[in-house]
């Protein structure tokens, strides 16, 4: 298994929890906190910063330096990568149903005869 393996299953692995799907799409929407990223959820900030650190761990998220603060980020590569793999899937099974739905129409042109 090849490192870009391991980040594609990593990012998979992570982006399969909701409150970290939540988090990934509020980012994309520009920087925030912890504190801000923690707002809308009834758990601990020690909780979401679990979370982020799983992102971070996978590449889609870092953390910058402003003054204090530490804002979080969202690192759209690591989704490129992960886009990039469910295109290459998707365009692999639109071709194989395009070719079953071939053979049907031809074993039902066949029963026609």
């Amino acid at each position: 298994m090849t490192n870009d393996d391991e980040r594609l299953d990593a990012t998979f692995a992570a982006l399969a929890d909701p409150t970290r799907r939540d988090i990934v799409a509020r980012l994309s929407q520009g920087e925030a906190t912890v504190k801000e990223l923690a707002m809308p959820y009834a758990m601990s900030m020690q909780a979401v910063s679990q979370h982020i650190r799983v992102l971070e761990r996978c590449g889609l998220v870092s953390r910058g330096r402003h003054r204090q603060s530490r804002p979080c980020r969202l690192e759209p590569a690591a989704l490129e990568s992960a886009m990039s793999w469910i295109e290459q899937s998707r365009r692999v099974w639109a071709e194989r149903m395009d070719r079953l739905e071939e053979h049907l129409d031809r074993l039902q042109d066949g029963d026609r005869r």
